[in-house]
């Protein structure tokens, strides 16, 4: 089992299951949403995500038909789920514990921060596959 919180510790889930591969997402979205210069993530099916502490929790619809999570009292993004689907896009740096999984590719490149030079062996990808 892998557990995760916000930073104040109101919002917390544990997982179950397998976590899908580890992206890290350059979209304008996502780079706005976590004041960040990307945001790293993975797939959790429903089924394998938990809340077990989630009082703060709120959500904003970033984009038709995705809404962001985030705790309400200190801001931490948690996850974001898309309607219609059967996972969750789990905000790896929510996470207490190591996933035991690595990282797999940047996406969304074509959005990426002029000023940010990507320096890895990681396949990139302009948009997503």
């Amino acid at each position: 089992m892998v557990t995760g919180s916000c930073l104040c510790g109101k919002v917390k889930y544990e997982i179950t299951g397998e976590m899908g591969d580890i992206v890290h997402c350059h979209c304008i979205t996502c780079r706005k949403a976590h004041g960040s210069v990307f945001s790293s993530v993975a797939a959790v099916n429903d089924r394998d995500f938990k809340l077990t502490g989630g009082d703060s929790l709120k959500s904003f619809e970033s984009s038709e038909g995705k809404k962001r999570f985030f705790c309400s009292n200190c801001g931490t993004q948690v996850y974001a789920k898309r309607d219609a689907t059967e996972h969750i896009i789990l905000r790896l740096g929510s996470l207490n514990d190591d996933p035991k999984i690595k990282e797999q590719k940047h996406i969304w490149v074509s959005q990426k921060a002029s000023w940010y030079s990507i320096n890895s062996n990681l396949p990139e990808s302009m948009e997503f596959e």
